[in-house]
């Protein structure tokens, strides 16, 4: 009675382990898994990246007034009342040249003497 008692135990135990490591949900899965979510966390980095730096000018643009100005000389071209604008054909100027050039036009928190306050021309 004892050894088909103790065969119905190990046949038992047999069978848990065969599901813990190759039945479904098991160990292989598990790997699996794992591997899936590393890769995916691989692909996140660069996605984290870009949306921390839309957020941060997201803010930039909520509050300051150069980041806009930067934006409207960029991308719609503005030029102020005060400034003279040179256009030479064959000539590219560099996205990064063009935002350190605005940022030299005007000091944060300085107005020209001719604007007003919270205006953007």
């Amino acid at each position: 009675m004892h050894k088909w008692l103790v065969g119905l135990l190990l046949a038992v135990l047999g069978l848990l382990q065969y599901q813990l490591w190759l039945g479904n949900g098991g160990w292989r899965d598990l790997q699996q898994v794992e591997q899936r979510v590393a890769v995916q966390e691989a692909d996140n980095g660069p996605l984290r990246e870009r949306n921390a730096r839309l957020a941060a000018e997201v803010t930039d643009l909520k509050t300051g007034l150069d980041a806009i100005e930067e934006r409207a000389r960029s991308d719609m071209g503005m030029v102020r009342t005060d400034e003279q604008f040179f256009w030479v054909p064959g000539v590219a100027i560099e996205n990064e040249l063009i935002g350190i050039h605005a940022g030299m036009v005007s000091q944060p928190g300085a107005l020209p003497n001719n604007s007003r306050q919270g205006s953007v021309e």
